[in-house]
């Protein structure tokens, strides 16, 4: 499937997931506790997202003075800004994803998750850059004659 239809998917079906589920809470609850509820959430979301991400920039930081790559501190601090964009999305759903985002356990299984689909991409895309082009002429090496103006 296309990045194009699964960006449809996830645009048009999250949102009427997310209307359902408010619908069906707003008619349980009441809808001014439902209201609350997801005002709340997203309050809570935004603190714990500024409070995590600060710390994700603080190891972030301590990485680079000693002298390491981040890449585990940059999946965080991008698995952080996911969870505080879905915790200020209005919807259960999201906030329960945003949520689960924001607990060092699950964040740590998404990362690994994460940083072995990323290696199997830049693996892929190696062995693809080192894959000659099909056809007459593949291997041919081609040679341009050129020479530097200086327009002083």
């Amino acid at each position: 499937m296309g990045l194009f239809r699964k960006l449809v998917l996830v645009f048009t079906l999250v949102p009427l997931v997310e209307f359902i589920l408010i619908y069906l809470m707003a008619k349980i609850i009441s809808l001014p506790l439902t209201v609350i509820i997801i005002l709340v959430t997203g309050f809570i979301g935004a603190w714990l997202s500024k409070t995590q991400g600060l710390r994700a920039l603080i190891s972030y930081q301590k990485a680079l003075s000693e002298g390491r790559l981040p890449h585990r501190e940059v999946i965080d601090g991008v698995l952080i800004l996911l969870a505080g964009a879905l915790l200020l999305t209005p919807g259960l759903l999201t906030d329960a994803l945003g949520f689960a985002l924001l607990v060092p356990s699950f964040r740590e299984k998404t990362r690994k998750l994460a940083s072995a689909r990323i290696k199997s991409k830049i693996s892929q895309v190696k062995s693809d850059l080192k894959k000659p082009t099909a056809g007459p002429g593949a291997n041919e090496v081609i040679n341009i004659e050129s020479e530097v103006i200086d327009d002083k």
